[in-house]
């Protein structure tokens, strides 16, 4: 099962406590599906949820008689008395969410209908499909009412809510009171954090390694070269032992260079000499070309 089917499931089994917070989830589901569910649905979960609030509410299993319409129609502010016919919308009216529960309840069926999210071990994305502009407008504004910056594409004759950061789909779960998912979401996301933390590590460790040798190496050559062309007695004397040193010791960090030194010297003077015999290779090298 897929994690936007895990988070739809736990969804479908969830039911506001309060009958105005079903209206407002009941308003949902029928705007962003635009009509009544139908039975032979290929979304199951959403039919599920609508059969749920239809027992809650109505007290019945499914709509029957014209009688039974009229009354799920007048209850999401969707039926016209004066013409006497159902006329659903695709936005919901602002009076079924105004209370922030009943806008939980709103994204919620929103989400059942037409939303999906990205498998959290491969990237973070949340979406719903919206019908109309108007539409993707009010979801958009009902989601950043909670502190979230949901964002509107257009995809083909579609519009797209959408959230992409793994925090604000943290927060959405929550929104929505999918507790389970986001439990699972938030260990999905400590030990994609945990692996990262130990990829940097060891790419810092790796790069500062490479470093190390490819600096030794290159003081070897410079030692090297300096003793083909000119032997190392054109050293001074302090330097002229930091190089045989380098030599005997080629594998050797700085820091244990410097213990051979007598005095001791730390790591600090070890790279200083070092790169004094770089610079006097460099110097030998010049002149070595002129000539």
């Amino acid at each position: 099962m897929s994690f936007s089917s895990e988070v739809k499931t736990e969804l479908a089994k969830h039911l506001g406590k309060s009958r105005h917070c079903q209206i407002a989830e009941l308003a949902a589901l029928i705007a962003f599906e635009g009509r009544i569910p139908a039975a032979e649905s290929e979304n199951r979960l959403l039919m599920q949820k609508y059969q749920l609030l239809l027992a809650e509410l109505f007290h019945i299993e499914e709509i029957h008689t014209a009688e039974e319409a009229r009354s799920v129609f007048s209850t999401v502010k969707m039926y016209n008395d004066a013409t006497g016919e159902a006329e659903p919308e695709d936005t919901v009216k602002g009076l079924l969410i105004q209370q922030s529960c009943c806008k939980r309840a709103y994204i919620r069926g929103a989400f059942l209908a037409g939303g999906s999210i990205s498998d959290p071990n491969k990237s973070y994305h949340f979406e719903i499909v919206c019908r109309s502009i108007p539409q993707a407008g009010q979801l958009r504004d009902v989601i950043n009412s909670f502190n979230m910056d949901a964002k509107i594409v257009a995809r083909k004759k579609y519009q797209v809510v959408y959230l992409k950061e793994g925090s604000q789909i943290v927060d959405i779960l929550n929104i929505m009171e999918a507790h389970v998912a986001l439990m699972n979401l938030e260990n999905v996301r400590i030990l994609k954090e945990m692996r990262n933390s130990v990829n940097r590590k060891v790419n810092c460790e790796t790069a500062n390694i490479s470093k190390t040798v490819n600096a030794a190496v290159k003081q070897l050559a410079d030692i090297e070269y300096i003793r083909e062309t000119a032997g190392l007695s054109y050293l001074p004397e302090n330097l002229k032992e930091m190089a045989q040193l380098r030599l005997e010791y080629p594998d050797a960090p700085l820091a244990e260079l410097g213990t051979y030194l007598n005095p001791p010297v730390g790591k600090s003077g070890v790279n200083h000499r070092l790169r004094r015999i770089s610079e006097m290779a460099d110097s030998l090298g010049s002149r070595q070309c002129k000539v």
